[in-house]
């Protein structure tokens, strides 16, 4: 639905709640005991279901769809605000930057998985081939940075375009399986490979953008903060516009023949799409947002090794697109804060956070299985010409 002055549902209950939730979030990354944390989560879960109760979510719901553009920009000012809060907190910035690196890799993922139906059960290895793509163009050539983040897209997708053949000759399961063996392989392939680092892995230089060197704490007259803000404003900029990409695409004549054939393929086929040729699409779009991610995370780590590109890792990637709900680009960003955040504020949970990633998942299968925040059917407006 389109922005309209006169719509019928006010914006005010969407822009209500966007600061309301960001000084949730800033109290919770600003709470160092667990007690705190946990009273939050408990205060904050049962504000919810007496929000859901009294009807306030729904309104909320309704006024950010009716709003888009809105709701939208309130939510940039609000993540802006709390990354200024904490503008001389390292590790908070670092995991808000980690927060919005994930995001952006799960809207390619859901681009695959939420609107065509290719399951890529390898989102960890895209970002991988992101990475080492990174590593190697800033240790070996002097090419722009913003440039080598670009070869990173294009190299995962170009990695990608080897398991078109048997991702397009399988469905289901089958297809899934197929990621999960070239999962395994890349790790393994970087392990053994000596020109990669070995299992040592490689050091990747930091961020350079027109002489502005990330790495340098941010200093502005008075105001001063730590370098993680650099790669904070850098990463919220192509988070907003890989959302804004992804959005277009979804409302575009591409993305209703995505949805067809993610219904039914036998049946768009019967009406003349070219099935195959939708999927490599939707694939293709997919990884190179997660070489792109691949690149900027090589580049503000400093460091990468094949052991952050595990089966486990694209597991996590898998259990964000499920919580948030297929295709659903708001619910990627909710269930990317809810996994990140929680394991790293409960140090209890760290050793057990792929059991509560793989329960999350159960919960969410057996009692909400559209996700915490649904994608929302596709509308049609029927325009009216003069005499029809």
């Amino acid at each position: 639905m389109n922005q309209h002055p006169s719509a019928p549902v006010s914006c005010l209950p969407a822009l209500l709640a966007v600061p309301l939730g960001a000084v949730f979030m800033a109290l919770s990354l600003g709470s160092e005991s667990q007690g705190l944390v946990f009273g939050l989560l408990l205060g904050g879960s049962m504000g919810l279901g007496l929000a859901h109760h009294l009807g306030w979510l729904d309104r909320a719901g309704c006024s950010a769809a009716a709003w888009p553009r809105t709701f939208g920009g309130a939510v940039l000012v609000a993540v802006a605000g709390v990354c200024l809060w904490f503008h001389d907190d390292p590790f908070v910035l670092f995991l808000i930057a980690t927060v919005l690196v994930y995001t952006l890799a799960c809207f390619g993922l859901n681009i695959q998985f939420g609107f065509v139906g290719v399951v890529n059960f390898a989102g960890a290895s895209f970002v991988g081939v992101g990475c080492y793509t990174a590593a190697i163009l800033t240790k070996h050539t002097a090419i722009p940075h913003l440039l080598v983040l670009l070869a990173g897209g294009l190299a995962a997708a170009l990695v990608g375009s080897i398991l078109l053949i048997p991702v397009l000759k399988t469905r289901g399961h089958y297809a899934a399986l197929v990621t999960i063996a070239f999962a395994l392989l890349f790790k393994i392939f970087l392990e053994v490979n000596d020109v990669m680092g070995g299992p040592q892995g490689l050091k990747s230089s930091g961020l350079k953008v027109l002489g502005w060197d990330f790495n340098r704490d941010v200093s502005l007259g008075p105001f001063e903060g730590s370098f993680y803000l650099n790669y904070v404003a850098m990463i919220l900029a192509l988070t907003v516009l890989g959302f804004i990409l992804a959005r277009r695409l979804e409302e575009s004549w591409i993305g209703l023949k995505l949805d067809a054939v993610r219904l039914d393929e036998l049946g768009g086929a019967c009406f003349g799409l070219h099935v195959p040729r939708w999927k490599i699409t939707a694939f293709t779009i997919g990884n190179f947002y997660c070489g792109v991610v691949g690149a900027f995370f090589a580049m503000m780590l400093g460091y990468i090794a094949p052991s952050n590109f595990a089966f486990g890792d694209s597991l996590i990637l898998i259990s964000i697109i499920t919580l948030g709900g297929l295709g659903s680009l708001w619910g990627t960003v909710a269930a990317t804060a809810i996994v990140i955040l929680l394991p790293e504020k409960f140090q209890i949970l760290q050793e057990y956070r792929f059991l509560l990633y793989a329960a999350l998942v159960i919960v969410i299968l057996l009692f909400r299985p559209q996700g915490l925040l649904p994608r929302p059917l596709r509308r049609y407006a029927m325009l009216q010409r003069d005499g029809s």
